[in-house]
C-alpha cells in the first residue's frame, strides 16, 4: 500500500489502508484517515489533515506555509474533507493565527493547478475548475461552482449554489443561487439548472428569482431592494439566507 520510494515521517499518522504512491513525502504532524489514496510525488506538509476516502493526485502540495509576510511560523492546519478529489498540482496552504486553519469540505473537486491560500473556507460539494486561485480568507459556501482561470480577491465570499463563469475576476461577494458572468463580473440570472438538479422546488426557485428581481432588476438600490424583499415576500429559509448574506457583506456584492 505504501511505495518503497515514499518518505514518511514516523510521527505521521496514517490509517492502515491508506495508499501512498512513489516519491511522495509526508512530514510529521500529518493525519490521513482510512480509504484515502495519495498519488505519486505528493507533498503533505506538517499540519495537513486528510479525511476518509479522499483521492490526491500527482504533484499536489497540501499544508505548506502561507504566502503571507505576516506569517511567523506559528502552528496551523490545513484540512481536506472526506471523499474530496484533489487533482494534479493543486496547492493548499495552511492557516495563519488569524483563523488558525485552511478548510476544504467533503465531496469537493479541486481541478488541476487550483490554489487555496491561507485561512480559506471551502464548503462541501464545491467544484473549482482548472487554475482557480483563491487569495487568503476567501469563503466559498457549499455547492458553489467556479469556472476555470478565475482569481478571487482576498476576503471575498461566494454564496451557496452559485455558478461563476470561467475567465472572470471576482473582487466582490457573489450572492447565493445566482449565475455570475461578464466583465466586470455581474449578476446574470439564477443558477436555475443547478437548483433543479439539486432538488429545489419550482416554488422555491420562483421565490428566489423574485427576490433577485427586486434586488438587481428594479430601480432600487441594494438596500432598498432587500427592504422590499423583507416587506413583501414570505421569508423562506433560502430568502433569509440571501438577506443575511447581503447584509453581512463587507466588500459589497457584485
Amino acid at each position: 500500500m505504501i511505495h518503497p520510494t515514499a518518505i514518511i515521517d514516523p510521527k505521521a499518522e496514517l490509517a492502515d489502508d491508506v495508499e501512498v504512491g512513489p516519491f511522495t513525502i509526508i512530514e510529521h504532524d500529518v493525519q490521513v484517515d482510512s480509504g484515502t489514496v495519495i498519488g505519486p510525488s505528493v507533498l503533505l506538509a506538517h499540519g495537513a489533515r486528510i479525511g476518509k476516502n479522499a483521492v490526491i493526485h500527482k504533484g499536489a502540495v497540501i499544508g505548506t506555509v502561507p504566502q503571507d509576510l505576516k506569517f511567523g511560523g506559528e502552528v496551523t492546519l490545513a484540512y481536506v474533507g472526506d471523499c474530496t478529489t484533489v487533482r494534479e498540482y493543486v496547492t493548499i496552504n495552511r492557516g495563519t493565527t488569524d483563523h488558525g486553519k485552511t478548510t476544504v469540505g467533503s465531496d469537493c473537486l479541486l481541478m488541476t493547478y487550483s490554489h487555496i491560500a491561507h485561512d480559506c473556507v471551502v464548503g462541501d460539494k464545491v467544484i473549482l475548475a482548472n487554475s482557480v486561485n483563491l487569495a487568503g480568507h476567501v469563503h466559498i459556501e457549499e455547492n458553489a461552482i467556479i469556472g476555470g482561470i478565475v482569481p478571487l480577491h482576498q476576503f471575498v465570499r461566494v454564496g451557496r449554489h452559485s455558478f461563476i463563469a470561467g475567465g472572470t475576476r471576482v473582487s466582490k461577494d457573489v450572492p447565493p443561487y445566482i449565475l455570475a458572468a461578464n466583465d466586470p463580473l455581474r449578476y446574470a440570472g439564477l443558477n436555475s439548472v443547478g437548483l433543479r438538479r439539486r432538488g429545489f422546488s419550482a416554488e422555491t426557485i420562483g421565490a428566489i428569482k423574485h427576490a433577485y428581481k427586486l434586488i438587481y432588476l428594479s430601480d432600487l438600490n441594494v438596500s432598498q431592494g432587500v427592504g422590499r424583499v423583507k416587506d413583501e415576500m414570505e421569508i423562506l429559509p433560502e430568502i433569509q439566507h440571501i438577506i443575511d448574506f447581503i447584509e453581512g457583506s463587507e466588500r459589497g456584492i457584485i
